[in-house]
C-alpha cells in the first residue's frame, strides 16, 4: 500500500512536468481530497498508508490536472474569505486578492450603519455587487454582515450577465444560508431601469486585456472567457460601468472596483475622463500592488429624484 509520501513525490514530479506553477500544493490539496482528510493533515503525516481507492482517485485527479485543469474545478470548491464556495466552468475562480474589496465593501457598510442613529423604520442600506459571478464578493458580505448582526440593515443585489454564473452564486448563497438576504438579477452590469441607487457598489469585472489572455496560465482557458476579457485594453468593461454610475449610486455613494496590478494610472485616468470632478482612489492589497478603484461623487452633486412607478431618474435620465 503507498504511502501519502510516496504518492505526493510522484505526484509533484508529474506534476512538475505538466507545468503546474505550483505542483507540490496542487498535489496535497488532490491528494487530501482523495483521502478525505485537510491538506495540514496530510503534510503532518506523511507516512500514513493509503488506501487503494484513495490513490485511483488521486490518479485520477492528478491526470486532470496535468492537462491545466483548475484545483479548485476537480475539487469542486474554492475557500475564499474563510468561506468554501462551490466552484465550477460556470464561473471564475474566485482569488485571493478579491478578498481586498470584501474587506474594503464591509469596512464601508458598517460606518454607514454605525456612523449616525438608524431609528426604527430606517430602510437597509442599498449594495450591489456587479458581474458576481459565482457570489464570492456578495454572499461573503452577506455571511460577514450575518456573523455582525446587520444583515437585516443590508439588502443586497448581485447580477450577472451570464445565467449559468448567477444560478451558481444562488446556489452558494442558500449553501452559506443567506439567500433570503439577497437578490440576484441577470443583466449586463445592471438592470436597463434601477429602482432606485445603491449606497455601495461593488465589481470585479474582467480586466484583463484581450491580448494577454493566451498568455494567461493554462488553467485560465478553462474559465469562462466572458469573466476575465476586458477589452483591448483591460477596462472596457469598467469603462461602461463608470458610464453608469451617476444613476447606480446615491449623491453620497461609494463605488469599489477592483482592478489589475498595472493599472492604477489608467484607472484613474478613465475616471477623469468618464466622471468629470469624482474622486477616484487606488487602494492597495497586501503585497502593496494597486488593488481596488475607490470612486465616489464630488461633494454636494444634487440628488436624483426618482420616479417609483418607473425607478428611472425624473427628467428622461437612463
Amino acid at each position: 500500500m503507498a504511502t501519502v509520501e510516496a504518492l505526493l513525490r510522484d505526484g509533484v514530479s508529474r506534476l512538475r512536468e505538466s507545468g503546474s506553477e505550483t505542483p507540490r500544493l496542487d498535489a496535497e490539496l488532490l491528494l487530501g481530497q482523495a483521502v478525505g482528510l485537510d491538506r495540514t493533515a496530510i503534510v503532518a503525516h506523511p507516512e500514513a498508508p493509503v488506501g487503494e481507492g484513495a490513490a485511483r482517485r488521486f490518479a485520477t485527479d492528478l491526470g486532470r490536472r496535468a492537462t491545466g485543469e483548475p484545483v479548485a474545478y476537480i475539487r469542486g470548491f474554492k475557500e475564499f474569505y474563510g468561506l468554501a464556495l462551490v466552484a465550477d466552468a460556470r464561473a471564475l475562480i474566485p482569488r485571493p486578492e478579491t478578498e481586498l474589496i470584501v474587506e474594503l465593501g464591509l469596512a464601508e457598510v458598517l460606518h454607514r450603519l454605525t456612523r449616525a442613529a438608524r431609528p426604527a423604520g430606517t430602510p437597509p442600506l442599498r449594495v450591489a455587487d456587479v458581474g458576481t459571478g459565482s457570489g464570492t464578493i456578495a454572499v461573503s458580505m452577506a455571511v460577514a454582515l450575518r456573523r455582525c448582526g446587520a444583515a437585516r440593515d443590508v439588502d443586497l443585489f448581485a447580477t450577472d450577465i451570464s445565467p449559468e454564473a448567477l444560478q451558481l452564486a444562488r446556489e452558494n448563497a442558500v449553501g452559506h444560508g443567506v439567500a433570503d438576504r439577497m437578490r440576484f438579477a441577470e443583466a449586463d452590469l445592471l438592470p436597463p431601469v434601477l429602482q432606485a441607487p445603491f449606497d455601495v457598489l461593488l465589481a470585479n469585472l474582467p480586466y484583463v486585456a484581450s491580448n494577454a489572455i493566451a498568455g494567461l496560465p493554462v488553467a485560465a482557458s478553462f474559465e469562462p472567457r466572458l469573466a476575465l476579457d476586458g477589452g483591448p485594453d483591460g477596462l472596457a468593461v469598467i469603462e461602461r460601468l463608470l458610464g453608469r454610475l451617476t444613476e447606480a449610486i446615491r449623491p453620497d455613494g461609494t463605488a469599489l472596483l477592483e482592478i489589475g496590478s498595472d493599472q492604477d494610472d489608467a484607472m484613474v485616468a478613465l475616471v477623469e475622463r468618464v466622471l468629470p470632478d469624482w474622486s477616484c482612489r487606488i487602494e492597495p492589497d497586501l503585497a502593496s500592488h494597486p488593488r481596488v478603484a475607490r470612486i465616489e461623487p464630488p461633494v454636494g452633486r444634487a440628488r436624483p429624484s426618482f420616479d417609483a412607478r418607473v425607478g428611472r431618474p425624473a427628467g428622461g435620465g437612463r
